[in-house]
């Protein structure tokens, strides 16, 4: 920018500057109707939401310009030129920031606003890696460098049109109007400036007053009355059956049942709803994965960003504590990484007895493809059933397994991604879709792909399970977390809205139910089945958000349902068949349809904000239930005041794997004693950090302690059977101990689970050398 002819700006370079700003906004509005018009969302780039948008983007850049007027009138009179750079700095910023929400907004079809102080900084990488990696690819780059090219381009431009100004005071009284007029304009996400979207909705979140009355001081407590509603259907054996839940990543009720708005591309699922007990008006309680554990297994209410979120978890009871207590093997499988959302937090509070996610896969499975920005997100549905079936299972004890999916999850790259193409565009072929729908599915059938390849992972793990002695006594139950984010969705409920398909062989009977329940009724609903057969030890009271799942096979809504849409977004209530959404009243109707209502709102909102005040009361002082009800009580390792003062002297901040460097070295200095601390500071904080257990295990045996340090790399390996360090350690500690035929036998056991054993060859060999030549020396 050449500025060495100027002494000084006016305010007409000013008005230049704010006419090229909303120029700018312009071009990112249409980008944003044309990427929305390509994907099927909507029905044409130029209508009435983008003249809408063309509005608020006005209001957004009169109220910009009203606060920036006076910030560059100031420094323009106190030094010439510094007010005109602060300016255009800051619109700059301002342009890059509305581009990468448009950009999100468009990936999600749910623009970013307070939910994201429920995000950590790399829950943010980690899902931005995963979706495509848009805010960390070269395209990012060429936008931003294109969009202060325009920026700089229309000013240049505007100095043949822009109009004189005389005074300030008429300009911003001018923008200031145009601000005001765009409050009484209509707006939705997708036409409101997203910046000031998420501007208003921090503002609001921040400044929302949940103080609590407690009549009580546990609201929620109650007695475990919950009426055995699915007693009558199933012909329950002598043993207590084992339970297996399967929450398929992105399962809408748009793609699966009789009437889909997308059927056909859940084969398997569609004829098990044929034979179940099936809930077609099922709500998941939550807008994304975050909250699906917590409501569907524990009836929990939701914290200020979800329940998993909470930073230290009130005593609560679930339903793999209360069947831990009743003698179940409890476990959880996943393909990614369980400690994004806090998941392994979580399931280790409840002392889970098995988790495996991404890290205990081992050599023998195949990870997704990546994406385009290099990254996979974990293991693809069907290597996570095939591992889960390879795992041992005590047929004696009951279980309860749980699976939670990953493949209908962006980037939506299935294996065998061609076949699973082929098979869309049949499907769409020789289908009766309306012409939009199959846009739609045209422009997605990376998303249709991996719904088919979801579905025959599913009916590979249902004949799997056919083939365990135990199967005629166990209980699926499978459902959605939410609904796939980026097809279009028909009205506000839609995210939420998730098929509920209870099957077992056991099942007397099947039935089909339109009335509206959620996933807060699942586990009162599976308890009572379980308590009215076996009598199991119940606590005397429970504190559950949902009762029992509704059964009426006719559409009907008569519970109270508080959904959060994302992290720190609590926007929607459901009372009987009134829908409250973010400032709108709605009519419930059959298939969760909405419509207008004249009546009732302010009903509907004054429950939603005493659940947000009760939310915040019980989650925060941990009043959900008292010490004498919890099973498992979080038994966090403590620390003298002396140990925390030099904890905190040496790690400030949450970055534990940077604790674990610092541990390390304090371990290669000799000082094993504060190493030790450290790492024992780290796992109080994230049981599953594997690096710093390993530390530790070598610690012990540095110090001489060799049993104590075997059994730490033994349950290192359990965790985690691929990771080479833990076998690495391990073959050091038999050496040095003298356990040459354990050594041994270990190399058949890092042989079979770890894709590094290539890395250790050197121990590998030293093993075989030392076991061989115990047994000569045996020998003589």
């Amino acid at each position: 920018m050449n500025t060495s002819t100027i002494d000084s700006y006016s305010l007409k370079h000013y008005t230049r500057l704010m006419i090229s700003f909303f120029g700018c906004l312009l071009v990112l509005s249409i980008f944003q109707y044309s990427i929305l018009y390509a994907k099927g969302v909507v029905d044409s780039v130029i209508g009435r939401s983008f003249l809408i948008a063309l509005v608020h983007q006005i209001g957004f850049t009169s109220i910009v310009g009203v606060l920036l007027a006076f910030p560059f009138k100031f420094w323009e009179n106190f030094r010439p030129r510094y007010g005109f750079v602060l300016v255009f700095t800051l619109l700059g910023i301002l342009l890059i920031i509305e581009a990468m929400l448009i950009a999100y907004f468009c990936t999600t079809l749910v623009p970013l606003g307070s939910d994201i102080l429920g995000y950590s900084w790399d829950d943010i990488k980690i899902t931005i890696s995963n979706s495509g990696g848009f805010a960390i690819s070269i395209y990012l780059f060429i936008g931003i460098v294109f969009l202060m090219t325009l920026f700089f381009g229309l000013y240049r431009i505007t100095s043949k049109f822009y109009h004189k100004i005389s005074g300030m005071y008429p300009f911003t009284i001018i923008l200031f109007s145009l601000f005001v007029a765009t409050l009484f304009t209509e707006g939705r996400p997708i036409n409101q400036n997203k910046t000031q979207y998420l501007a208003v909705n921090l503002y609001n979140s921040s400044t929302e007053d949940n103080t609590y009355v407690a009549d009580v001081e546990y609201p929620l407590i109650k007695r475990p009355e919950t009426p055995n509603v699915l007693g009558g259907y199933f012909d329950l054996k002598e043993e207590k059956p084992n339970i297996v839940f399967i929450m398929v990543e992105g399962l809408g009720r748009d793609f699966v049942g009789e009437g889909a708005e997308y059927g056909g591309f859940t084969p398997f699922l569609d004829s098990l709803t044929t034979k179940s007990l099936y809930w077609e008006n099922c709500l998941s309680n939550t807008g994304r994965t975050f909250g699906v554990i917590p409501s569907l297994l524990g009836s929990l209410p939701f914290g200020k960003s979800g329940f998993m979120e909470l930073e230290d978890y009130p005593n609560k009871l679930t339903l793999y504590g209360i069947l831990k207590n009743n003698g179940y093997h409890t476990s959880f499988y996943q393909g990614t990484n369980s400690s994004f959302d806090n998941v392994e937090k979580f399931l280790r509070s409840e002392n889970i007895d098995f988790i495996l996610d991404k890290s205990g896969f081992g050599k023998n499975y195949e990870l997704q493809a990546e994406d385009a920005a290099g990254s996979s997100w974990g293991y693809p549905d069907l290597e996570l059933f095939k591992k889960s079936m390879s795992l041992p299972r005590k047929s004696a004890q009951p279980r309860i397994e749980v699976y939670m999916t990953i493949s209908t999850h962006e980037p939506f790259i299935p294996p065998r991604a061609e076949f699973y193409t082929k098979k869309v565009d049949k499907i769409v072929n020789n289908g009766n879709f309306e012409r939009k729908k199959e846009k739609v599915i045209k422009n997605n059938d990376g998303v249709f792909a991996s719904l088919l390849y979801t579905d025959d992972a599913l009916r590979w793990v249902f004949d799997a399970y056919k083939k365990q002695p135990n199967y005629g006594n166990t209980i699926f139950v499978i459902t959605g977390d939410h609904r796939l984010i980026p097809i279009p969705q028909r009205n506000n409920l839609s995210r939420f809205h998730v098929p509920l398909i209870i099957y077992s062989p056991m099942l007397k009977e099947t039935r089909r139910m339109s009335a509206v329940s959620s996933h807060f009724d699942v586990t009162p609903t599976i308890l009572s089945l379980l308590n009215g057969k076996y009598e199991l030890k119940m606590p005397k009271k429970v504190a559950w958000m949902g009762d029992a799942l509704d059964m009426n096979e006719a559409f009907r809504s008569t519970k109270d349902i508080p959904l959060m849409r994302n992290k720190n977004e609590l926007k929607e209530y459901i009372s009987g068949t009134k829908l409250y959404s973010d400032g709108d009243v709605l009519e419930l109707e059959e298939n969760l349809n909405v419509g207008s209502s004249f009546g009732g709102g302010s009903q509907v909102e004054r429950k939603l904000d005493n659940f947000k005040s009760l939310n915040a009361y019980v989650t925060a002082n941990n009043k959900i239930i008292p010490d004498s009800l919890a099973i498992f009580t979080i038994q966090k390792e403590k620390f003298d005041e002396s140990e925390i003062v030099w904890v905190n002297s040496v790690f400030n901040g949450k970055n534990f794997d940077k604790a674990y460097l610092t541990a390390k070295e304090l371990a290669f200095d000799k000082e094993y004693d504060r190493a030790l601390l450290l790492s024992r500071f780290i796992l109080s904080e994230v049981p599953g950090h594997i690096d710093t257990k390993v530390l530790m295990g070598r610690i012990n045996a540095w110090n001489g302690r060799y049993g104590t340090a075997i059994e730490i790399l033994q349950e290192c390996i359990n965790m985690v059977p691929d990771y080479v360090d833990s076998y690495s350690a391990l073959f050091d500690v038999y050496f040095w101990s003298g356990k040459n035929k354990e050594a041994y036998e270990l190399i058949t056991l890092v042989q079979q689970n770890s894709s590094g054993v290539d890395e250790i060859q050197d121990k590998i060999a030293r093993a075989r050398r030392e076991y061989r030549k115990g047994k000569v020396v045996a020998a003589k």
